[in-house]
């Protein structure tokens, strides 16, 4: 009997309908949202931590390469430097009450920025409301913030596709929907590779690298979800930097990394091919030095669609490692601590 007291399988399962739910919910909203003109913007800035952070890091390797103005994401307190009157800021934060993201919209609203707050309610929307600012809800709500990964990612992407930075966003999500109903057709059955690949990791940790910035963002999403619902130590990186430095920490010890680490590549069709050779080196040499090698490949029409396809194989990958370790996914008590503790001091 699988232990899932707040029913992490069933949300990370819902994923595609997520999406489906948060297209329409923010196609109205942002419809009626007050948004700043094309030609007054001159920059982005996406606030965010955790979950709500990795919206930004889809947003910029999604949106930003095809932006005709810089896009940043910025995961602490303050507001860069930059941030004046012609910048655009997405401040995300699915309860609301992220201090440092609530810290950092204070901080670009003080610089005349215009502050999109995206979030589920909490002190973020207080905000919003007390200064006329736009406010976007995180529609449908999840069980926990990690698993309302789709709910805060599509209203801000149909902001950017609002204000002409990112044309056709929803034809983006549509393909993507499509995707991840696919792949979650296929690993909810009994026996599935995410399944597979969780029970081969058994008590080792798991090593996370991905090709380029969209591989990188998937794997940083793997190591979370590991670390959270697994409970696990985990570890990412991307090519090529890793080609640059972290690869001369293996083969020393051989011996003992292979009893401990094993090593997930997750790969998609928009490497450059010089990652992707790189990538295939990688594999070759670290054979010997991790228990296993697992290769991921993502599927789907265009980036968006294949970086979620990647972060959805990862999420089951974790809440199927929980499972094998008898582990409850959903609770996190050590991050109440560690706030509590934080608020003490």
């Amino acid at each position: 009997m699988i232990l899932d007291s707040v029913g992490m399988f069933d949300a990370v399962a819902a994923f595609p309908e997520q999406l489906e739910v948060a297209a329409g919910a923010a196609a109205v909203a942002v419809a009626d949202a007050a948004l700043p003109a094309h030609e007054d913007i001159a920059n982005v800035v996406a606030l965010g931590m955790g979950t709500s952070g990795q919206v930004g890091s889809i947003l910029r390797e999604i949106a930003g390469p095809l932006m005709a103005v810089p896009l940043v994401t910025h995961r602490g307190y303050g507001a860069p430097n930059f941030t004046d009157g012609s910048t655009l800021v997405l401040a995300i934060s699915c309860s609301g009450d992220s201090e440092e993201t609530l810290d950092a919209a204070q901080s670009a609203h003080e610089d005349g920025a215009t502050v999109i707050c995206i979030s589920s309610g909490g002190a973020l929307e207080r905000f919003a409301t007390e200064n006329h600012l736009t406010h976007l809800g995180v529609v449908p709500e999840a069980p926990v913030r990690r698993a309302a990964l789709g709910s805060m990612l599509v209203p801000a992407l149909l902001t950017l596709d609002a204000v002409g930075l990112f044309p056709g966003a929803a034809v983006w999500i549509r393909d993507s929907i499509d995707q991840v109903s696919r792949r979650r057709d296929a690993l909810i059955g009994e026996h599935n590779e995410a399944r597979r690949m969780a029970r081969r990791l058994g008590r080792a940790f798991p090593i996370i690298y991905g090709g380029d910035g969209l591989g990188g963002s998937a794997a940083e999403r793997w190591k979370t979800q590991f670390n959270d619902n697994a409970k696990v130590a985990a570890f990412a990186n991307q090519v090529p930097e890793l080609t640059h430095n972290e690869v001369c920490g293996w083969g020393q010890d051989g011996d003992v990394t292979r009893q401990v680490f094993q090593l997930f590549l997750l790969r998609h069709d928009f490497e450059h091919p010089q990652t992707s050779r790189r990538l295939d080196v990688i594999d070759d040499i670290l054979d010997e030095v991790v228990g296993a090698i697992h290769s991921v490949n993502a599927q789907g029409e265009g980036m968006l669609a294949q970086l979620l396809d990647l972060m959805l194989i990862g999420d089951f990958v974790s809440l199927y490692a929980a499972t094998e370790q008898g582990l409850d996914p959903g609770p996190v008590p050590i991050l109440a601590e560690l706030e509590a503790r934080v608020r003490s001091l």
